[in-house]
Formats: C-alpha cells, sequence, structure tokens
C-alpha cells in the first residue's frame, strides 16, 4: 500500500516562495506518475503538476506554468514542487497523489483526479497580499 505524506505548506507573502515535498512509502516499482492538485474553498479540485516518475517529464497548469518546478528525488522517494512568485490566488491545501505502481500517466491525462490512485491528507498554503 503507498501512503504519501505532503509538508511544506505555510503562510507566505505575495512574491515569496515556499516548497511542498511529497514522501512516498511502499512503492515497489519506478513507473508511476506523481501529480500536485489543490482546492481552494468552495472551489473544486483543480491540476497544478506532474512528473513521471522514471522519466521525469512534467506537466504544469497554465496558471502556474514558469513559476512552479516540479522535480523528484529517487532516492528519498520525495517529489518536491518549488513555488515562486506566489500569488493570492494561489491559496489554496495542496495534494500530491500517485498512480498505481506500473501505471503511468501522461499528457492531458495526468490532470485527470480520477487517474489517481493514492492521495496524500493535504498541506495548507496560504499566499497574503
Amino acid at each position: 500500500q503507498v501512503q504519501l505524506v505532503e509538508s511544506g505548506g505555510g503562510l507566505v507573502q505575495a512574491g515569496g516562495s515556499l516548497r511542498l515535498s511529497c514522501a512516498a512509502s511502499g512503492r515497489t516499482f519506478s513507473s508511476y506518475t506523481v501529480g500536485w492538485f489543490r482546492q481552494a474553498p468552495e472551489k473544486e479540485r483543480e491540476f497544478v503538476s506532474a512528473i513521471t516518475w522514471s522519466g521525469g517529464s512534467t506537466y504544469y497548469a497554465d496558471s502556474v506554468k514558469g513559476r512552479f518546478t516540479l522535480s523528484r528525488d529517487n532516492a528519498k522517494s520525495t517529489a518536491y514542487l518549488q513555488m515562486n512568485s506566489l500569488k493570492p490566488e494561489d491559496t489554496a491545501i495542496y495534494f500530491c497523489a500517485q498512480t498505481r505502481p506500473g501505471t503511468v500517466v501522461v499528457g492531458s491525462s495526468t490532470a485527470l483526479p480520477y487517474k489517481y490512485n493514492y492521495w496524500g491528507q493535504g498541506t495548507q498554503v496560504t499566499v497574503s497580499s
């Protein structure tokens, strides 16, 4: 069973930076996709970014492209979401998610929450103006 734990959220002023981490345990294969989603109050969960673990291909929502960078550390089984130039509209709970080991999702499919089988508990990011 894969377990995901996010960390790194907090309160930051507009223009600031945060780095979120998604640490995983229980993985047995190297082929899967890790995604980040966020959900603001009274809004639907939306895609932020994704990475294919073996190939390292990355995908970003237009709203974060050029500001956020997703990377991974294979040895630590951890994905990192570096968030720069944060805006108040980035305020949300951020969740990481993973597909079933052996299942790789690419392209526009990375933005679909139902493609992911495992989810973390989320970490709050608040950006003040």
